[in-house]
């Protein structure tokens, strides 16, 4: 215990380490401060009418697809379309039907909206044979919202790998490692040292997150908690790898970040772009990231499917991560630490 309270104030100087778990705090804190907004809002159209120029019926319609603001000239509703900024979509009434102005410089989307508009006011009377089916939201968290908090809850739970890296880099570094090689210590006990430096760094680092950004009902704790300490524990692992093979401190940011960039960027790729029932959805269970990413947007989403294979793919590495760094520990030598 003195040994890893020696350890924990050392890193305080390492101000990677520092950055590392605030960089989660801060950005948890900042979505918490915009938890009135909907992220939802990004995504809806923006019209531009001319007041008093335009039916009621036309400005209701309108505002049932997006947000309406009017304008008292003709002048002023162009210079609010020519702002790149708003994307905003002009419309004019000419008739019965309606006209779209755009500056040309919108996203690809909205120019096709702009394109449609016109045709869609002029059959939204014509009945379809189509069934519609409101599904309600299980959760008051919007989908791009949920995406920032899981995203930043991962870089949270990264930390530990960070934590142990940087400690065993720098004592390589400083000589401590001869040190450790002479001491009266089993590879044992040093594994589950380093192991639980990481593994308080990234445990604590993430559940402050949390606390900060979400609110989870209590029967979602336990789950929550277990996929914490799972990822936490294969986080820490991930960074006694990183320091064994880093020759030196350049060596090991290299490392770090490109293991980082493959903790978050293939899970929320496959999320955002693969059916959860496609056979390349699941072999990303092959990642850890990948089970911890699906796990924790489940239980922000107030959903179950997947938290089976969740548990079941981080209990795998955990345990298979483990006898693989076991091994390869005992491989080197007794006296190496």
């Amino acid at each position: 215990m003195e040994k890893l309270k020696y350890q924990l104030k050392s890193i305080r100087r390492d101000k990677m380490c520092i950055l590392t778990f605030l960089l989660p705090v801060v950005v948890g804190i900042v979505i918490h401060l915009l938890s009135g907004f909907s992220f939802q809002s990004l995504s809806e159209h923006t019209f531009g009418v001319w007041k008093n120029h335009i039916d009621a019926d036309i400005v209701e319609w309108l505002q049932a697809n997006g947000t309406v603001t009017q304008y008292e000239t003709p002048d002023e509703l162009r210079a609010a379309i020519n702002i790149p900024s708003t994307q905003m979509i002009g419309v004019l009434q000419t008739g019965n039907t309606i006209q779209t102005l755009i500056s040309g410089d919108e996203l690809e989307i909205n120019c096709v909206i702009a394109d449609t508009l016109p045709q869609i006011y002029e059959n939204q009377t014509k009945a379809l044979s189509v069934t519609k089916t409101i599904i309600p939201a299980a959760s008051d968290n919007d989908g791009l919202k949920s995406l920032l908090i899981v995203i930043t809850l991962a870089t949270a739970m990264f930390m530990g790998c960070t934590f142990n890296a940087m400690n065993i880099i720098s004592e390589k570094e400083d000589g401590i490692a001869f040190i450790n090689q002479v001491l009266p210590q089993t590879t044992k006990s040093y594994i589950i040292q380093k192991t639980l430096l990481g593994f308080i760094g990234g445990t604590v680092s993430t559940i402050l997150t949390a606390s900060i950004c979400i609110r989870i009902e209590p029967k979602q704790v336990l789950p929550f908690l277990l996929i914490i300490f799972l990822s936490a524990y294969i986080s820490a692992l991930t960074g006694l790898f990183i320091g064994y093979f880093s020759d030196g401190l350049m060596t090991g940011i290299v490392y770090i970040k490109i293991i980082m960039i493959l903790f978050l960027a293939p899970p929320v790729f496959f999320y955002l772009t693969m059916p959860d029932s496609s056979i390349i959805f699941k072999l990303s269970y092959i990642l850890p990231s990948g089970a911890t990413f699906y796990g924790v947007m489940d239980l922000l989403n107030g959903q179950t499917k997947t938290l089976f294979y969740s548990f079941m793919a981080l209990f795998a590495h955990a345990i298979l991560w483990s006898i693989v760094y076991k091994l390869l520990r005992t491989g080197s030598g007794p006296k190496q630490r």
